[in-house]
């Protein structure tokens, strides 16, 4: 790290030492010091640095109730590192470096880059085939450690387990935590493998958060898991509230589920078991023995674009929809845009969705798969469509999928059973056809204004 970012972090340090004493008066004085140090310009987040402040300084909020949990129930050493590590370093400083590689070479550079280290898993979920593949696949220590390097080289300071279940190399994973305690980490874990020593480890090196996948309460839950796996993840999380750590929920909607776990009472579980951030996803029809029926209607994805909305005004908890908050971040984000996925084989997936690769870390650096012709694709066709509720080139726009793939020579990635595109991108093509009405719709009614008169997005 540059000499001016190690003085960046000890005046944080400095600043986050008076926090205990008054939280949200010197909470104030942490973001003037964070003010100056991001300068001036797009480049420096005047936005989300302002959304901050105004969560800090409207005490009606629920943004500011978000805020004052953070500084009062999380360990306050890791509240100070999330915000160097993720605002600081994978923001601001990083976002920098990401431009210079943008404009030299011309191709996507992500902000956080997902990657399996293992195609293991400790559980049996209908529906998955990580357990009964075992541990054919993983990406080696080595091999981890190297594309952390690489990616840091060119800014990307966030760094997002998935799987297989990646705790199954918790003691790897803790020590590139701790050899690259400028980075955060993030992991998608079924959390029972979450335990005291665990979480001692967590409080340790403070840039490593747990997302844990809940989709529904205990019945829904054990009836694709396995009977206990709820109470099991319930004791993880009570775990980490007791130990002050950070986590978040990560939960899936079906046509199945989807009034079950957007309810208050859900949301309401969510906070009372102490987490800071539920990340909503969508059913994607993936791999051979995905089930389309469960892919929501038309009418349940606008239920659930109307409802985040309202929860997050309510509620003291992040909330994400994957989906459909696409018209927050200019569409999709996936081919390197803010994010790509590499998979425990090595191969260098355009997104976690879409299993399709023409390049793989073993045999390519990082640079060279984002400028590789399947991440070209991506780069050069980016946004896929203009309605940014339509944002995924396999889900609401299939027809472009196909024509990437099948230009770019990208194979598939799957390892358990290859899936040709165009039999993917056929279980697309209805729901797109029936999503689009609805789609603009909702656009117009957020951008225009003239159909329902709200306020226009970003106004």
């Amino acid at each position: 790290m540059m000499l001016g970012d190690s003085i960046k972090k000890f005046a944080l340090s400095q600043a986050f030492s008076y926090i205990e004493k008054d939280p949200i008066k010197n909470l104030t004085h942490v973001m003037d010091m964070v003010d100056k140090f991001a300068g001036d310009g797009p480049q420096s987040f005047p936005r989300q640095r302002q959304a901050i402040r105004d969560a800090i300084n409207n005490e009606d909020s629920t943004a500011h109730k978000l805020v004052l949990r953070m500084m009062t129930e999380m360990d306050l050493g890791f509240t100070e590192t999330l915000l160097s590590n993720l605002f600081l370093n994978a923001s601001i400083t990083g976002w920098k470096k990401q431009d210079e590689y943008r404009t030299k070479y011309n191709c996507n550079v992500p902000w956080a880059i997902l990657l399996d280290p293992t195609s293991a898993c400790n559980l049996h979920c209908k529906g998955c085939w990580a357990a009964e593949y075992g541990n054919k696949l993983n990406l080696s220590y080595d091999e981890i450690d190297d594309i952390i390097r690489q990616g840091k080289e060119m800014g990307t300071y966030f760094y997002i387990y998935t799987g297989g279940e990646p705790l199954v190399r918790k003691k790897d994973l803790i020590k590139l935590c701790e050899k690259h305690s400028d980075a955060i980490f993030m992991c998608f874990t079924n959390g029972t493998l979450i335990d005291e020593e665990f979480a001692q480890n967590m409080l340790k090196v403070k840039n490593f958060v747990p997302v844990i996948s809940v989709e529904g309460f205990e019945e829904a839950t054990d009836s694709r898991r396995g009977n206990g796996t709820y109470q099991r993840a319930v004791n993880a999380m009570n775990l980490l509230k007791r130990n002050r750590l950070p986590f978040g929920i990560s939960t899936c909607y079906t046509s199945a589920n989807i009034k079950d776990v957007s309810t208050e009472a859900y949301v309401d579980q969510l906070v009372e078991w102490g987490a800071y951030f539920v990340w909503y996803f969508h059913y994607m029809p993936v791999g051979k023995d995905a089930v389309p029926e469960l892919l929501p209607s038309p009418e349940q994805r606008e239920y659930m674009y109307h409802q985040i909305r309202e929860l997050r005004g309510k509620k003291p908890i992040f909330m994400l929809d994957f989906q459909n908050d696409g018209e927050y971040v200019g569409g999709c984000i996936a081919g390197g845009r803010r994010y790509l996925h590499i998979n425990a084989n090595g191969d260098c997936d355009p997104c976690v969705f879409i299993h399709y690769s023409d390049s793989n870390i073993r045999e390519k650096t990082l640079l060279e798969a984002l400028c590789s012709p399947l991440f070209m694709a991506y780069h050069d066709g980016q946004p896929f469509n203009e309605n940014h509720l339509r944002p995924c080139p396999m889900l609401e726009n299939p027809e472009k999928l196909r024509e990437m793939v099948h230009k770019s020579g990208a194979h598939p990635s799957d390892v358990t059973a290859l899936e040709d595109v165009d039999d993917l991108c056929a279980k697309c093509d209805s729901y797109a056809e029936n999503w689009a009405p609805t789609a603009e719709h909702l656009w117009d009614c957020s951008h225009n204004c003239a159909t329902c008169g709200k306020v226009a997005v970003g106004k």
